[in-house]
């Protein structure tokens, strides 16, 4: 088991790499189909006439799949909870992309009100396999001391 991360394990600079996550045409179509269903996410043969010319994901898929690689490759203590932060989509992710998500510590601030937490800024790049940038993110991360509780 992975040893879980804490406030005081964090420094400024510190950089993670996910493991790689196969984007396939399959699971694109069927995230798609549920919750962004356009041509262009949804049908391979409608997709040709639209504005990329081939079946990509949605951002949303690429969102939803960035998260789970990032919550593997940096297991908080209490987990990865955010608070919102700038995101873009750099380039349309296709099916047979390769992502992982890297991520660096950028800032931590301390919260001044409730000691052992602070706010941790992070900058995520979700990459495919040739290093390409396809979606830009920098999360507030909450982040606590191994020994404060979060509910209290």
């Amino acid at each position: 088991m992975t040893r879980k991360l804490a406030l005081e394990d964090l420094s400024v600079g510190d950089t993670f790499e996910s493991a790689e996550h196969v984007m396939e045409a399959d699971a694109i179509i069927a995230f798609a189909s549920e919750f962004d269903p356009q041509p262009f996410h949804t049908d391979p043969v409608a997709a040709k006439d639209s504005f990329f010319g081939t079946l990509v994901a949605s951002g949303w898929h690429t969102g939803a799949v960035s998260m789970r690689l990032l919550t593997e490759s940096l297991p908080f203590e209490h987990g990865v909870i955010g608070s919102g932060g700038p995101l873009t989509w750099a380039s349309p992710v296709y099916p047979g992309d390769a992502l992982r998500v890297l991520t660096r510590i950028e800032e931590i601030v301390p919260s001044r009100s409730k000691p052992g937490r602070a706010r941790v800024v992070v900058h995520c790049q979700t990459v495919d396999q040739a290093g390409e940038v396809k979606q830009d993110f920098r999360p507030n991360l909450m982040v606590w001391s191994r020994d404060v509780d979060p509910q209290g």
